[in-house]
């Protein structure tokens, strides 16, 4: 294992420089012990003074519960990952190694989606968890973090999978997020212990969010998104890809709009998805979903007031003072009515006095 930490920590040559040394000499022990001019021919130039990389951190984080490295050569390294052009290495996981291997699938979209989004996200996410399917994404804020704690809800299994070395946590504010994951499933990156985020980083990782899944879900992306590079992984990787649609003046569905356009399968429910990919999961021993509770509060029928309101709301942000205009009623009746319907979930605020129809 050292050897193979000594070879990803090489500065400068990155995965591929990685992939050309092993396809040279055909192990990172072998790769180490070649002279300068052997990597030169191999592609692969490296100072002399870089050739000794420092691993201590590696070996201490390593100590550490549930702290695991798996190599290229491990029996336990996915094998749907080591399958893609360009498979990490190295990986460090945290958590459940195992549950790599599990079927997944990865969901990915906007950092700030509106917050049908938010709900879109974290409900396909609970019941295909609560299905037995893996929920993969990639910790970050907006819809990320939505996917993640779906499945947490669902006590599914959910795979995070970070853009920095795993002694950290980014963003922090999901520090207590990432604890929660560990639990439950796994944080794994290909990142050295020490890594801290870097642009380039982000792009990188998202072939290993694709790369692990069966599929990978696309909700709310501009069209310029890092989604959209998940998404292009997912397609050259052969794994299913879908996208949700939304309004056409929705900066943020555009992107999804696109994909669909160039073949991403269009998906309504969550269960569109396990139709699509339901093949695919006949080798594997998933879980039954949970019975539904009997036991759940019965909805309420909105008022009068609220149908009304109800109408005068759309699926993407509206202005409180176009609700005023459409509705007809009073600004101090909507706006008591308005907090009524999001208690009730029939609409959600959002900034800058707008709101959006969820029903």
């Amino acid at each position: 294992m050292e050897a193979w930490l000594r070879l990803t920590r090489l500065k400068g040559i990155g995965s591929r420089g990685v992939q050309k040394l092993l396809a040279a000499f055909g192990s990172p022990q072998a790769a180490l012990d070649a002279p300068d001019s052997a990597w030169r021919e191999a592609g692969v130039a490296v100072a002399p003074d870089d050739r000794e990389p420092d691993i201590s951190a590696d070996l201490r984080w390593l100590e550490a519960d549930n702290h695991h490295i798996l190599t290229l050569e491990d029996s336990d390294y996915p094998s749907r990952l080591k399958a893609i052009s360009l498979p990490p290495a190295v990986l460090y996981v945290h958590g459940d190694k195992s549950c790599l291997t599990h079927p997944q699938l990865a969901i990915v979209g906007s950092r700030h989606p509106t917050r049908g989004g938010l709900k879109t996200a974290e409900s396909f996410s609970r019941h295909l968890a609560a299905h037995g399917l893996g929920m993969t994404s990639g910790l970050a804020i907006g819809i990320d973090g939505a996917v993640h704690e779906g499945a947490l809800q669902a006590e599914g299994l959910t795979i995070a999978v970070a853009a920095t070395g795993l002694d950290r946590v980014y963003p922090a504010r999901h520090q207590s997020l990432a604890r929660r994951i560990v639990e439950q499933g796994a944080i794994v990156s290909e990142f050295p212990i020490g890594t801290g985020p870097r642009a380039a980083h982000f792009p990188q990782r998202n072939r290993i969010i694709s790369g692990l899944s069966l599929g990978a879900l696309v909700v709310e992306a501009a069209v310029k998104s890092g989604s959209l590079i998940t998404a292009r992984y997912a397609l050259e990787q052969g794994r299913e890809l879908f996208a949700t649609p939304g309004s056409i003046h929705n900066p943020l569905a555009r992107g999804c709009h696109q994909l669909i356009k160039q073949g991403a399968k269009l998906v309504e429910t969550a269960d569109d998805i396990l139709e699509e990919i339901g093949p695919q999961l006949s080798e594997f021993q998933l879980a039954p979903p949970p019975a539904e509770d009997k036991a759940a509060p019965e909805t309420t029928e909105p008022s009068e007031a609220e149908r009304q309101l109800l109408e005068a709301v759309e699926y993407e942000p509206t202005a409180i003072d176009t609700i005023i205009q459409r509705s007809g009623m009073s600004a101090e009746a909507v706006s008591s009515t308005l907090l009524i319907m999001e208690l009730n979930g029939l609409i959600a605020a959002e900034k800058g006095g707008y709101y959006v129809r969820l029903t």
